[in-house]
């Protein structure tokens, strides 16, 4: 996400609940959440989607991989669900990240917001990782929270980044590893946090991470922290799955974890126009839109669609379906004759 603040940006900037402009309140600055919420309302959007930013401020724009030289940033920032220490120098020039303290301002914005939709009959998709972060461009890593020189946590991650051909980065690998179990325990603490953060609010639907492509093991590791979180509350969340093909098969055939899915997002595998299945593996470090790159698939039909939501309707009546995948925006009446959930009017 990016987005200047000069006149003739502002209207371009895209909706954004975390995006914090100090002072300054409205469109491509700091979102009124109720305008944000009316907005959404009055122009048919139900639903907006969360994940923590590529990276704080616009300086990374540039792409490169350099440490700043001092915290001298210039808004709009993009908050991280994770509270700034105060001391130490990260890679932005700007205090390390502390991953088991909330960053209460983004938390606050989000917990706010739930409220507004759910007044207004919205939904808000909150994304718990984003994998952009460790994929593709090195400089997507270069400011990443987890990163071992921008956080006190001890994360573990080799240092300096392992970047290939001195340009991109490979680092899914290493942080869906769970064998390390300082690391482990990590994740766990953020995704209770998420779950702590939105607790009670039943219009959240809670997603593993946008662009997620990674292993079966996280995936299960990620419904049984959800599981643990409550059956140790005492409470239920709504929770979204959304994977590659043969991960979210894996998860649904197995009885107690498919018990924890309310809704499945088919999102990065589709049936393409003639018929044939377009499903990347999980696991294999790469991207969504690297494995377009490989397999070239071609383009999903409104029959085709169709066909992919019903198959999912029919064999798991309890659960919703959605369709985010190829074409989601153009079929929206193949969608919803299909039995899916929240698809688009056209």
């Amino acid at each position: 996400m990016n987005g200047g603040v000069r006149p003739g940006e502002l209207d371009k900037a895209p909706l954004a609940i975390t995006r914090y402009v100090p002072g300054r309140t409205g469109q491509g600055l700091t979102d009124d959440l109720h305008e944000l919420a009316e907005s959404m309302k009055k122009g048919g959007i139900i639903a907006i989607e969360q994940h923590p930013p590529l990276w704080y401020d616009r300086r990374r724009d540039d792409h490169e991989r350099i440490r700043r030289m001092d915290g001298d940033v210039v808004a709009p920032f993009y908050e991280q669900p994770f509270a700034r220490t105060g001391h130490s120098s990260a890679w932005d020039g700007l205090s390390e990240y502390d991953l088991t303290k909330p960053n209460l301002w983004y938390w606050s914005r989000l917990r706010e917001f739930a409220d507004l939709c759910a007044g207004n009959g919205l939904v808000l998709v909150s994304q718990h990782y984003f994998q952009h972060n460790i994929l593709e461009a090195g400089a997507h890593y270069a400011d990443n929270p987890w990163r071992p020189v921008n956080n006190i946590n001890d994360t573990g991650f080799p240092e300096p980044p392992p970047y290939a051909g001195d340009k991109r980065i490979f680092m899914a690998e290493q942080f869906y590893d769970l064998t390390n179990a300082h690391r482990r325990d990590l994740h766990r603490q953020y995704i209770r946090m998420n779950l702590d953060q939105l607790a009670g609010k039943s219009n959240v639907i809670h997603l593993i991470g946008d662009e997620y492509t990674g292993p079966l093991h996280f995936a299960q590791f990620w419904l049984d922290t959800v599981g643990e979180w409550e059956k140790e509350k005492g409470q239920k969340v709504t929770v979204g799955l959304s994977a590659t093909k043969d991960v979210q098969d894996a998860l649904l055939a197995d009885p107690e974890r498919a018990k924890l899915v309310d809704v499945i997002d088919i999102r990065y595998w589709w049936y393409q126009a003639d018929g044939k299945l377009y499903a990347p593996e999980g696991g294999k470090n790469l991207a969504p839109r690297q494995w377009e790159r490989v397999l070239k698939p071609k383009n999903a039909s409104g029959e085709s669609i169709g066909r992919a939501v019903k198959e999912y309707r029919e064999k798991f009546p309890d659960k919703a379906v959605i369709y985010s995948a190829n074409g989601a925006d153009a079929n929206g009446a193949a969608i919803m004759a299909a039995g899916g959930s929240m698809a688009t009017a056209k």
